[in-house]
């Protein structure tokens, strides 16, 4: 009973308000019994750290630092405003915790609750225009609500960033906007811009064009060389290793008088996007596959992009010549990747051909001609050029150039073309065989000079009218890059705040659960005193038990790409970024078209053990003596399977070794003897023979018996007869002691232990 307070008798009737203000007097009465239980708690920590450093409990001061922040008597009425609060930290709920005999509650504390602060809210219909990007916090302040308000609205709506900091994009701010009633405006993107003209519903009127044909196929299953007898050159000669390194578009006359332009994309797995570029700005895939190889993986692949891209394909099964080939098997194989012959009920031209010999491939020639004009392929003359860049590089002497392939319009020397976030007026135009031209027109295929950056390939390019209309837009539509850029990282940056705000409160509750232990210890609720907080970094705290290493970062091999031309770029840095990376993975630092510099150098060298990938390009002496003095690796390369080659090596050379215990040696222990040494001490030496290998007196050991291992350790002692040995081999006999063992016994098998390196491997 509450003393102080006289408790009703029963039958005793009282009115409804002196029942109320009796209660609230126990309530007041119980309050400050906790609260005398709390100075009782803080006196006995004051008197015991006020006792001579003899006697003092050494953790005391410790724990009055816990208990009371910056003085017992501050902590002491801290703890009592929140039993009687219920509010901020230790809640009323832990206050019941900590006095678990008191399970009452404190009504003044439910009136308090309810009242509640009437939140005026923004007037429905009002429009609010919104950012690209907002914070919780600011979006409170343009609604004029107070922020738990926002955030409540939040959670009800099953959103998470439920921190005053988070970032809101554009849509999420307005959909909070709409929830209270105000609609949202976002300004819209007015900037200037270049689109293609629309395409005529009636192109009969319009002249005839050449069909673009792309090559597709396997790696060294004859593409190039198709293209080689077709051109009647010598295309293959000048590519490395005789494979195509970066499409190649070429416009070649048949004997008929037709035009037809060819691209030839690569065939390795690393120039995937390369090929989709292909499928997607061409009218006609011929397919090349090997009649001695067969279906291969890019094969199937670029079948894949062909049906993606709606593209009518040509089987040319090549390499007939060979003896003992089958072309109906490769027919027969293709069926099972949606490509249906004409000889098996279907619709597709297969010819059989040989691209060495040239055999077949005016069979070819008359098939591509007979379907385009089905397709009957035709384009405007007198429109602004469009077109697609096929390719781009740093030429010595010529400067920024792009391989174009113009679609529709004439682009001529003189006009503004913009593509991408550059734009280019258009200086000089050579067509494949190096020969100037004035102007191009439809499914012609171009290198342009003059571009103020290096285009990017596969971008569209489209005529402008001015140099002026062209900076703007370009001006445009970098901006609206940098937008997207940031809306992209948002997540990321959203991620990271709310670790913090987890490690954040994780360290809180850490804090309160000591500070609580700690109470609960000297009030003798608890008969262990809790193990000190450790501040483990900048941020964190653990208990001391708790404490353990950081989890090892995978380590990285920081990496420059520099390229003849952007889709080789391109197409190296996807490789690299493909190659296994649980262990060690490749960073990309930075990519660029053209001769290695000094700057790429200081780029690299920024980072530890960085190297520079060199791909169809060199590096100066000049360069290459400033790589040797900051410790950075070149690596020059023509062929991109040599290059994965030899980064994979790269990757497995930078990782450290792992070492595994093998059985070096084995011997059986035949008889055990007692010998007493001076000092009156006694070992016990194993007799024992050697079976297999080599015993090291180096190296460590172990006992087994019945199978199982009863020793592992040290040998402290190796002799034949009485003369010390380093080692015993297969057939010797010895003896044998062990540090700190010495239950030894016939039969026992002894084992020399080595430890052998093994090279680690990427997957």
């Amino acid at each position: 009973m509450v003393s102080g307070v006289r408790k009703p008798q029963i039958g005793e009737q009282l009115s409804p308000l002196e029942m109320l203000r009796k209660a609230r007097e126990m309530n007041k009465a119980r309050a400050a019994g906790r609260s005398q239980n709390l100075k009782k708690a803080a006196d006995v920590v004051q008197q015991e750290i006020q006792q001579p450093a003899s006697q003092a409990d050494p953790r005391l001061k410790a724990d009055a630092q816990v208990l009371k922040g910056k003085s017992l008597e501050s902590w002491e009425q801290e703890q009592r405003g929140k039993l009687k609060k219920g509010r901020g930290g230790t809640s009323r709920r832990a206050g019941r915790d900590m006095a678990e005999n008191d399970q009452e509650y404190d009504e003044d504390e439910q009136d308090k609750r309810k009242r509640r602060t009437r939140v005026k809210l923004p007037k429905k219909g009002k429009e609010l225009t919104l950012p690209l990007t907002i914070t919780v916090d600011g979006l409170a302040k343009l609604l004029e609500v107070p922020n738990d308000h926002l955030l409540r609205k939040m959670s009800h709506m099953g959103l998470d960033k439920l921190a005053n900091d988070y970032l809101l994009s554009g849509e999420e701010a307005a959909d909070i906007v709409l929830e209270y009633g105000v609609t949202p405006v976002i300004p819209e993107d007015t900037g200037p811009e270049l689109y293609p003209q629309p395409v005529p519903e009636d192109m009969t009127a319009h002249p005839l064009r050449p069909p673009v044909v792309t090559i597709m196929g396997h790696v060294d299953h004859g593409k190039t060389t198709l293209l080689d007898t077709l051109r009647n050159s010598s295309i293959t000669a000048t590519e490395a290793g005789g494979i195509t390194q970066h499409i190649g578009a070429f416009s070649v006359q048949m004997k008929s008088g037709q035009n037809i332009t060819f691209l030839d994309t690569p065939g390795h797995a690393a120039f995937s996007a390369m090929r989709a570029r292909g499928a997607n700005a061409t009218d006609v895939v011929v397919l090349v596959v090997a009649a001695d190889d067969g279906v291969m993986p890019q094969t199937k692949e670029a079948i894949q992009h062909a049906l993606d891209a709606d593209v009518p394909i040509i089987v040319a099964i090549n390499k007939c010549d060979k003896p003992g080939i089958d072309p109906s098997r490769i027919q027969n194989d293709l069926l099972q990747y949606g490509i249906h012959t004409e000889d098996l009920g279907g619709d597709i031209q297969a010819v059989e051909i040989s691209a060495l010999k040239g055999d077949g491939v005016e069979e070819l020639s008359e098939s591509i001609v007979t379907l385009a004009e089905v397709l009957d392929l035709r384009a405007e003359v007198d429109i602004p050029a469009h077109a697609t860049i096929i390719e781009s590089q740093v030429e010595k002497g010529r400067g920024n150039v792009a391989s174009v392939l113009v679609k529709r319009g004439t682009l001529k020397i003189g006009d503004i073309v913009v593509a991408g976030s550059t734009w280019c007026k258009v200086r000089s135009m050579t067509d494949d065989r190096g020969k100037s031209v004035k102007s191009a027109g439809p499914a012609s295929a171009v290198r342009v000079m003059g571009w103020k950056e290096i285009p990017h390939a596969g971008d569209m390019v489209l005529q402008a009218e001015s140099e002026a209309q062209a900076k703007h837009v370009v001006a445009h539509r970098i901006d609206k890059r940098k937008k997207k850029e940031q809306l992209g990282s948002l997540e990321a940056m959203n991620e990271k705040r709310r670790e913090i705000h987890l490690r954040e409160s994780t360290v809180r509750a850490e804090q309160k659960a000591h500070a609580k232990a700690v109470w609960e210890f000297h009030q003798g609720l608890r008969s262990t005193h809790p193990e000190p907080l450790v501040k483990t970094d900048k941020h964190t705290y653990g208990a001391a038990e708790k404490s353990s290493p950081d989890t090892p970062e995978i380590p990285i091999i920081p990496v420059v790409i520099k390229g003849d031309v952007s889709g080789t770029v391109e197409a190296v840095e996807a490789a690299l970024k493909n190659l296994p990376s649980t262990k060690i993975k490749p960073v990309v630092l930075s990519t660029g078209v053209g001769q290695v510099t000094e700057s790429d150098v200081v780029m690299a060298s920024s980072s530890d053990k960085s190297v520079i990938i060199a791909f169809n390009v060199k590096a100066d002496k000049k360069t290459q003596t400033k790589a040797k003095r900051e410790h950075v690796e070149i690596m020059s390369y023509r062929i991109i399977y040599k290059l994965l080659e030899d980064f994979e090596k790269l990757m497995l050379g930078r990782l450290p070794p792992v070492f595994v215990e093998e059985v070096q040696g084995e011997a059986v222990v035949q008889q055990v003897f007692d010998i007493t040494l001076k000092g009156n001490r006694s070992t016990r030496i194993a007799g024992s023979r050697v079976t297999s290998g080599t015993i090291s007196r180096a190296a460590l050991a172990q006992v087994l018996r019945g199978g199982k291992v009863v020793f592992s350790g040290e040998i402290s002692s190796l002799k034949n007869v009485k003369a010390d040995i380093a080692e015993s081999t297969k057939g010797q006999e010895f003896g044998i002691a062990f540090t700190g063992f010495d239950d030894l016994r016939e039969g026992d098998i002894v084992q020399s232990m080595g430890k052998k390196e093994i090279q680690q491997k990427l997957d």
